[in-house]
């Protein structure tokens, strides 16, 4: 995929902060990519940390990715923070989703969130 086609690959980013594992997620999470971002995850909840997952620069979230985010947040709940962007907070809502993940407008108010929070 490629930006010329209108279709921007995948890019995750893991860093430790404190007691967060903070993954910082770019592109469009889609079916053939999210099998990435849920290995991803995946690889950072072996850690033990609360996971923070920033996509405010994703530009789309298919259901595929929603499935992603949903399997990581029943593995750990209450271990698992959305920053959202409006594109990716639109189909968490649209689906309930957000009932069961906690969905962050900005990374600070989710690391700054009390635990077992949403």
């Amino acid at each position: 995929m490629s930006v010329e086609g209108g279709f921007r690959d995948l890019d995750v980013q893991t860093r430790a902060q404190d007691d967060f594992e903070i993954l910082t997620v770019r592109g469009e999470v889609d079916m053939a990519s999210a099998p990435q971002l849920q290995a991803a995850l995946e690889k950072a909840q072996q850690g033990g940390k609360t996971l923070v997952v920033d996509m405010t620069e994703v530009g789309f979230l298919g259901s595929a990715g929603l499935s992603a985010l949903l399997v990581v947040s029943k593995a750990a709940p209450y271990q698992l923070r959305v920053v959202a962007s409006r594109e990716v907070a639109r189909p968490i809502e649209l689906t309930g989703l957000d009932k069961l993940l906690a969905v962050y407008g900005t990374l600070e108010a989710a690391i700054a969130a009390e635990p077992n929070a949403h």
